[in-house]
């Protein structure tokens, strides 16, 4: 049992929720207004608490954007798990995690991931801890893909790349569509986005792909 900073006594579960509604509402509300825009005042006021008591919980604004980035990543890592584990190919599951980056935030239950990155990068430009996080989020995202053309490798479906580079290549590429697709970019839609990505992807690492529909992202 322990005090939160209204001095009332939780236990580790209802902090443990306490913390993610907090996480949750954040989200919400820097995904609305931006991070810039966004005061402590209004994630308390939409998570039904009170500004000290998110204080307590993050000590500061740059550590409540990491840890709701964090929990966006998080959520988003599982749902693209889900979808790769539904399909069988290094070809096909390297399309669904490509896919999963362009998936429009409504139908996977939280905010646009692409926003809250525009912010995060903003923000690391200047601030060592929020630069630290970012670059321990983007190792996590190139180590994830080239796991991914490991397995390919290994299974004799893509051309023996050096998977880490190709990692950075892709990672980049992917980061820069949905930068644009965020920022509402009339030239690109999440279809067209995993169109150029897969057909990179099948260039570099020597396989076949081309969709026989337009892709459903």
């Amino acid at each position: 049992m322990a005090e939160d900073g209204s001095g009332a006594e939780v236990t580790d579960g209802q902090s443990d929720n306490r913390r993610d509604e907090m996480l949750r509402s954040a989200l919400e509300v820097i995904a609305e207004r931006g991070f810039a825009d966004t005061r402590i005042a209004d994630v308390a006021e939409r998570a039904g608490t009170s500004p000290a008591l998110v204080i307590y919980y993050f000590q500061t604004k740059d550590n409540l954007l990491t840890e709701a980035v964090r929990l966006a990543e998080d959520l988003w890592y599982d749902y693209g798990y889900r979808r790769m584990s539904a399909v069988t190919g290094a070809a096909a599951r390297l399309q669904e995690l490509i896919t999963t980056t362009f998936t429009p935030p409504s139908e996977v239950g939280f905010p646009d991931l692409g926003a809250l990155w525009v912010d995060l990068w903003a923000r690391s430009l200047r601030h060592a801890e929020v630069a630290r996080v970012r670059e321990e989020f983007d190792s996590r995202w190139r180590r994830i893909i080239a796991d991914a053309v490991v397995e390919g490798q290994a299974a004799g479906e893509f051309a023996p790349v050096d998977p880490g580079e190709f990692a950075t290549a892709l990672s980049a590429l992917l980061d820069g569509l949905a930068v644009q697709l965020a920022l509402g970019d009339p030239a690109l839609d999440p279809s067209s986005a995993v169109r150029i990505t897969m057909g990179f992807a099948a260039g570099r690492l020597g396989f076949s792909w081309a969709p026989a529909q337009p892709v459903e992202a």
